[in-house]
């Protein structure tokens, strides 16, 4: 039974919104995780075998593909305000973009919201929420040319519950056009 609570106890400080300001990603975890995105494309090869067979060796050797970074930027209900840890994160992510090995990305910031207000209201609040990240980057140094702050809505919930606090946040995405 002990051991239990204390997996249980592990799992909600894992899982639960932090509260202090020290950042969950650094900067050399955040270089290295999109510098791995630039990949010179999937590896190619000859399967031998049957169409069955050679799907399944492609499943099994293909990860996962991420194509961006969830930097835990949650926003309070009907707000685009940063709070101190969102702050914490986002001085990360600029020291991470002024990195010579991330000079050439530039970034998408999209921002997202709950299901809660009219579509027109959350598509305009989603905004604000990204160029609010944008302008924080900008203001630490990151040039302004490398971002393109957009609005997603309720669109892309992360969550299946589309009211749950988790969606409203802003994501990076490298700019693939």
């Amino acid at each position: 039974m002990r051991l239990a609570s204390s997996a249980f106890v592990l799992a909600a400080v894992l899982f639960s919104t932090h509260v202090s300001a020290d950042p969950l990603q650094k900067s050399e975890d955040i270089v290295k995780f999109f510098t791995g995105q630039g990949g010179l494309g999937a590896s190619r090869g000859i399967c031998v075998g049957t169409e069955e067979e050679c799907k399944s060796k492609n499943d099994k050797n293909a990860g996962p593909t991420k194509t961006g970074l969830d930097m835990m930027i949650n926003f309070a209900l009907d707000s685009a305000q940063l709070d101190k840890t969102a702050r914490a994160e986002l001085d990360e992510f600029a020291k991470a973009l002024k990195d010579n090995r991330l000079s050439t990305f530039s970034f998408v910031v999209e921002g997202h919201t709950d299901a809660s207000g009219p579509d027109a209201y959350n598509q305009n609040l989603s905004q604000r929420r990204a160029q609010s990240v944008a302008a924080f980057l900008t203001a630490n140094g990151v040039q302004a040319g490398r971002l393109e702050a957009i609005g997603m809505g309720k669109s892309h919930p992360r969550v299946a519950n589309p009211y749950d606090a988790v969606n409203r946040r802003v994501e990076m995405r490298i700019r693939t056009q």
